[in-house]
């Protein structure tokens, strides 16, 4: 492997490992796991189960992330993941807002 393949290896690694890792934290499957490890009392095979779906999860991703890079134009799928992502934020937002009643005083 040349120098540059090697740096852009381990960028890819590490950039992949900190945003699934940062991700996941403090999630709903997290939490899932939490649960089921007290629950059953099997922390070894909720631990195993839970990281076969989490690898079978991301191989479908990554599956479906490879086929529409085939199909799109990256500048094209990168504008709209990022609409997407911004859309996804406002509603996030709108919610939260709603949720706390701090717009029932500005509507």
């Amino acid at each position: 492997m040349e120098a540059n393949n090697i740096g852009t290896f381990y960028k890819t690694i590490l950039t992949t490992f900190i945003t699934v890792f940062i991700a996941e934290l403090g999630d709903k499957t997290q939490v899932a796991t939490l649960l089921l490890s007290a629950d059953t009392g099997k922390p070894f095979i909720v631990f195993i189960a839970a990281s076969l779906a989490l690898i079978i999860s991301s191989l479908i991703g990554v599956i479906m992330g490879k086929f529409l890079a085939s199909k799109i134009n990256p500048t094209t799928f990168n504008k709209i993941a990022g609409i997407i992502m911004i859309l996804l934020s406002l509603v996030i937002i709108i919610q939260f807002l709603n949720e706390t009643k701090f717009l029932q005083g500005l509507i």
